[in-house]
């Protein structure tokens, strides 16, 4: 039985590239801010491209190269899903609904005869 073990340890150039990716991130968004008197289409595409950078800059990390292959694996599972039919999910919803429709007319009896009691024990005429 072959067992591996993971380092969770990053490197140093991997907190080096995350913080590169989050000062480029808020770089775009300080130069939204700091050239008010540019165009607003521009100064978006600043934005954008902040946000472009750094996501593009954390993904060559080990935690970026992680997510991808968790996005990855996660897509490869979505695929094998076997989808309810338009029937099967239209009989669900109605008997959700029926359900519901039955336990809120139980609970508002329970309620009332609640209700009822209290004010015969009470002596209330209210």
């Amino acid at each position: 039985m072959a067992t591996t073990t993971e380092t969770s340890q990053s490197g140093a150039l991997d907190i080096v590239k995350l913080l590169i990716a989050a000062f480029v991130l808020v770089g775009g968004l300080f130069a939204y801010y700091y050239y008010v008197d540019m165009s607003l289409p521009l100064r978006v595409l600043m934005v954008l491209a902040g946000v472009a950078a750094g996501i593009g800059i954390a993904m060559t990390s080990a935690q970026g190269r992680r997510l991808s292959a968790f996005v990855q694996g996660s897509r490869i599972e979505i695929r094998k899903v076997i989808w309810p039919t338009r029937t099967e999910t239209t009989q669900t919803a109605i008997a959700v609904f029926v359900f519901t429709l039955v336990m809120a007319l139980f609970f508002w009896g329970l309620d009332s005869f609640l209700l009822w009691l209290t004010r015969t024990l009470v002596g209330s005429t209210t």
